[in-house]
């Protein structure tokens, strides 16, 4: 993968696939996010190790680790970005509506977990709305989705979406770009 060559859903989850890592693309983008959401940074190939996912029986090679290297540049800039770019990794709107209900909770999943391993120290200090986003995502994480009416169900996942993307680079500003991009970089 080169610098001008993004990650996608697809392409991440072609590698977890390779890695044979026992999550899905979404939940460990979510992982990603939410560690640098809480002041997390990763540098060099350390990315499997500080997000505890090592791979079941593959170790990655070289362009494996300069792929999870991009995909955590890739976090990172989205997640400083001015525009408001950021978007979490997750299945393409033509795929089956449940499908992608499931990859937003495995996102929020990941991203809770992730956030816990970036440290209590930051989660103590948060501001009332970023709790409350917090327990929010919690509660997504927490959820399983009932399907009836498939336009209502398709606005009402639309509406999950961006408050999840919404959430990650509210839960960004307030820890992880605290001290710089990222504060605590792992090599």
């Amino acid at each position: 993968m080169t610098d001008t060559d993004e990650m996608d859903h697809e392409k991440l989850q072609a590698l977890v696939v390779r890695l044979r890592l026992g999550t899905s693309a979404s939940e460990l983008h979510g992982s990603l996010t939410g560690y640098l959401a809480g002041g997390g940074a990763v540098g060099g190939d350390a990315l499997l190790g500080v997000l505890e996912l090592d791979g079941e029986a593959t170790e990655p090679t070289a362009a494996d680790r300069a792929e999870l290297d991009a995909l955590a540049r890739q976090s990172q800039a989205a997640l400083v970005d001015a525009e408001l770019g950021f978007e979490p990794l997750l299945p393409a709107d033509d795929r089956p509506l449940h499908e992608r209900a499931d990859a937003v909770v495995e996102w929020c999943r990941g991203f809770l977990g992730g956030f816990g391993l970036a440290g209590a120290a930051v989660q103590a200090s948060l501001s009332g709305e970023a709790q409350e986003v917090l327990r929010d995502l919690g509660t997504i994480a927490g959820s399983s989705f009932d399907f009836g009416n498939e336009s209502e169900d398709e606005d009402a996942l639309i509406e999950v979406h961006e408050f999840v993307r919404m959430a990650a680079m509210l839960l960004f500003a307030e820890c992880g770009a605290r001290d710089g991009v990222g504060g605590n970089t792992v090599h």
